[in-house]
């Protein structure tokens, strides 16, 4: 299938294996939560399917990606995969999941508040609801495609509008990983020393999309290429799971009704 641009980062490029690793650590992470009835939003191209549906009574999954939709449906008979842009989750009674995940999905939703309230709404009494999203500390540069991005704080404050139990964890990594993260940070600062206007901050996020790929890209490549054994060699099990969200690199978000 396609990669569309460096937000999904694919298993089949080798120089987006930390990414691809980092993203797949959180199915695992989810596992021991996952039960009943499970809702994915923001599914992607499936990543964490062959991990989380055997774990539930039945499994829906929901993308704005007609053509993802479409190759799911066609390897996943069995499941129910549904092309939808939200909030709202348009067709889903409330109290409908045990279960609901979205990884990497809230920073790209502009009704973020809206997206909580719905995840309230479909859930069912005594479910959980498993979130992550970058932690803004760890952010090297402005990524266009996110409306925005979250302290540890700010998400949990935000929650706590809509659950009365929220719990604020993280993914970080061992030192390989952070190795292979300051690899990243220097690369990436060697790039944006020659933004002396700060345009990446200044910039409408669609003009700076092309250009963030492209040079996202070639970064990534140029990390392979310099240390490929670095860059290979990194698996989910070199990322864990921190108590403290603000000193990881993604933050890992449980919520309860």
């Amino acid at each position: 299938m396609a990669t569309y641009t460096t937000e999904i980062a694919s298993d089949s490029i080798p120089s987006d294996n930390p990414i691809h690793q980092r993203l797949l650590k959180a199915y695992y992470l989810a596992k021991p939560y996952i039960k009943g009835d499970l809702l994915e939003l923001g599914c992607g191209e499936g990543r964490g399917v062959d991990l989380l549906a055997p774990l539930s009574d039945s499994y829906v999954a929901l993308d704005k990606i007609q053509e993802v939709i479409d190759a799911l449906k066609s390897k996943h008979p069995e499941l129910d995969f549904r092309q939808a842009v939200f909030p709202p989750f348009k067709d889903i009674a409330d109290n409908s999941f045990d279960t609901i995940v979205s990884f990497q999905v809230i920073e790209h939703v502009k009704a973020d508040g809206d997206f909580l309230a719905e995840i309230f709404r479909v859930l069912k009494p005594g479910g959980k609801a498993i979130l992550t999203t970058p932690n803004i500390k760890k952010t090297l540069s402005r990524n266009p495609w996110h409306v925005r991005e979250y302290t540890a704080a700010e998400l949990t404050e935000l929650a706590s509008k809509y659950f009365d139990t929220v719990e604020m964890k993280g993914v970080g990594g061992n030192d390989k990983v952070m190795a292979y993260y300051e690899e990243n940070k220097r690369s990436v600062q060697r790039i944006t020393r020659f933004d002396i206007f700060n345009l990446q901050y200044r910039l409408p996020a669609p003009i700076l999309r092309i250009p963030y790929d492209i040079l996202n890209r070639m970064n990534r490549n140029k990390l392979n290429t310099a240390n490929t054994g670095l860059v290979s060699e990194i698996s989910h099990e070199d990322y864990l799971l921190m108590d403290n969200g603000d000193e990881a690199l993604d933050l890992f978000l449980i919520l309860s009704k």
